[in-house]
């Protein structure tokens, strides 16, 4: 589950939690200027205290000024840097939408949309699926866990990449759970993808969900559109999911209808 962040987490060399020091060293290290959508470079800044202004709450300061309020000593706030460094360009394109939708909230108080719940839900829970066999992403969105899972196992394995992003799901990846479960985005892509190095991928899949939410996710987007992944039953990441009787715990795979498809 920790792959993705494996690059930008091994680079921080030191025996106890990084400082937002070594934090910022390693933003100055990245091939290019990690920068939000606002063009400001990125800086991860300590948490103030309870913001009085709009421009001083989290998403808009982030929007506007480049700082990204960060705790030390905290895993949630570490998983959230280490996924900035991963995944720059997707996570400036979700603070981006925070901002928009966060302006409309001020000028209309207390009318949340159900697009920033679902912008958030993957912020903090989002999982990119690259899939290079339509019939496997259908299985997923018709929760058909024990077919897709156990019974085309191999095809999985071999034509499917589920991708962590959400910092909330690093965490709780700590210490994994029956009942730990992620928010995808499906992409279908071609079969050559998976034979790739895996910092090629992760590029790629930034570049991937950067363009949909920047371009592709509109004011209608919300919850239902991201597909339930029970992620201890992905092959390979869980010792107890090599026997067809895990798949049956329906209190963990849980049927369901979804009437949307697949990217």
């Amino acid at each position: 589950m920790m792959a993705p962040l494996h690059r930008a987490g091994s680079a921080i060399h030191t025996p106890d939690w990084p400082t937002l020091a070594q934090l910022q060293q390693e933003l100055i290290r990245a091939p290019q200027t990690i920068r939000c959508a606002s063009g400001q470079p990125l800086r991860f800044v300590p948490q103030a205290a309870n913001p009085v202004r709009f421009e001083e709450r989290y998403e808009p300061r982030a929007y506007l000024a480049g700082e990204v309020q960060t705790r030390t000593k905290n895993w949630h706030d570490l998983f959230n840097a280490l996924v900035w460094m991963t995944f720059p360009r997707t996570k400036a394109a979700l603070n981006r939408r925070h901002y928009m939708a966060a302006t409309a909230e001020a000028a209309s108080p207390g009318n949340r949309s159900r697009s920033r719940d679902a912008f958030t839900l993957f912020d903090e829970s989002g999982v990119a699926i690259a899939c290079s066999r339509s019939q496997l992403a259908d299985l997923l969105h018709a929760f058909r866990w024990q077919e897709l899972f156990w019974e085309r196992r191999a095809e999985v394995v071999s034509h499917m990449n589920f991708v962590l992003f959400g910092h909330s799901l690093y965490e709780k990846a700590l210490a994994p759970y029956i009942g730990l479960t992620g928010h995808g985005l499906v992409f279908l892509l071609e079969d050559g993808f998976h034979a790739l190095p895996e910092a090629e991928r992760l590029t790629q899949l930034d570049g991937l969900m950067a363009d949909y939410f920047n371009a592709e996710a509109g004011d209608d987007f919300n919850p239902s559109q991201l597909a339930p992944v029970p992620l201890l039953g992905i092959p390979g990441w869980w010792a107890g999911n090599r026997a067809a009787e895990f798949y049956a715990d329906t209190r963990y795979f849980r049927p369901g209808r979804r009437s949307g498809r697949p990217r």
